[in-house]
């Protein structure tokens, strides 16, 4: 639990929530095929699908792509262009309440040191986005607002000194508090104390069954730390700012492979 390594492996829970936050971008997509018309001949549709012959009106004038070739990289192109302008030029820091911020890929890792400890906050983006809760549309409004997609992943919290690890892995809270609640980001899913490297044999508490004090007082622990309720916004921000612009990543990455282009 000391690396992104053992990060990784703890972040499997989050493949139950893939279907629910892949479904997001769908709208473009749905858009796109309305435009499409089909054929009502069952046997031709079977043989678009399992023949993939060269397009005579092939663009770039080589002659060797096919339909649905040609069709993704047009529509691609424009999803491109789509998703550039909603990101609205927003980037990853390099710095973030006095954690140094370190990308590798989907996983990100926020880093501070000091002469009794090191703090480790770790996650990964993939399967994490999902959208805020929707406003009430109007139906006279020329362009009704929809919900903003966020990037909200689980994440580690390493306290480390010395050989000793404190961790904790915590979770965004979903919809608004309750009357009598607190009004918390994220909660504590599960905490474990080990020496050494992280391994399935060692103990961990469900953050659900620990006394109310106890919980209380490891979440005023963590605020001490810098893990605050502020902090864990500006964590969704940094990480909603990654995940989109790794989604363009393989939009671009997707052209090229179907058009050929290296």
């Amino acid at each position: 639990m000391n690396s992104l390594k053992t990060a990784t492996l703890r972040f499997a829970s989050l493949a139950s929530n893939a279907t629910g936050a892949l479904g997001k971008r769908d709208f473009t997509r749905s858009l796109w095929h309305m435009t499409k018309t089909g054929n009502n001949n069952s046997s031709d549709h079977v043989a678009i699908l399992n023949v993939h012959k060269p397009s005579v009106n092939c663009t770039c004038g080589c002659n060797i792509h096919t339909k649905a070739e040609r069709e993704l990289v047009e529509f691609l192109t424009e999803e491109i262009i789509a998703e550039r302008k909603v990101q609205k030029g927003k980037t990853v820091p390099s710095t973030l309440e006095g954690f140094a911020v370190k990308l590798d890929g989907a996983n990100v890792e926020l880093t501070k040191q000091s002469e009794k400890e090191k703090i480790v906050v770790s996650f990964n983006v993939n399967h994490t986005v999902d959208s805020e809760d929707e406003p009430e549309i109007n139906p006279n409004a020329d362009k009704p607002e929809l919900g903003e997609m966020r990037s909200k992943p689980q994440f580690e919290v390493d306290i480390v000194q010395g050989k000793a690890t404190l961790s904790f892995t915590c979770t965004y809270l979903q919809g608004e508090a309750q009357e009598g609640e607190y009004n918390d980001v994220f909660s504590i899913d599960e905490m474990a104390i080990y020496e050494g490297e992280w391994n399935d044999k060692i103990y961990a508490v469900a953050g659900d069954v620990l006394d109310g004090y106890l919980y209380d007082l490891l979440m005023n622990l963590l605020e001490e730390k810098g893990i605050s309720q502020e902090f864990a916004e500006k964590l969704s921000d940094l990480a909603t700012a990654h995940e989109h612009t790794s989604y363009i990543g393989l939009l671009e990455k997707l052209s090229k492979f179907t058009s050929g282009s290296k």
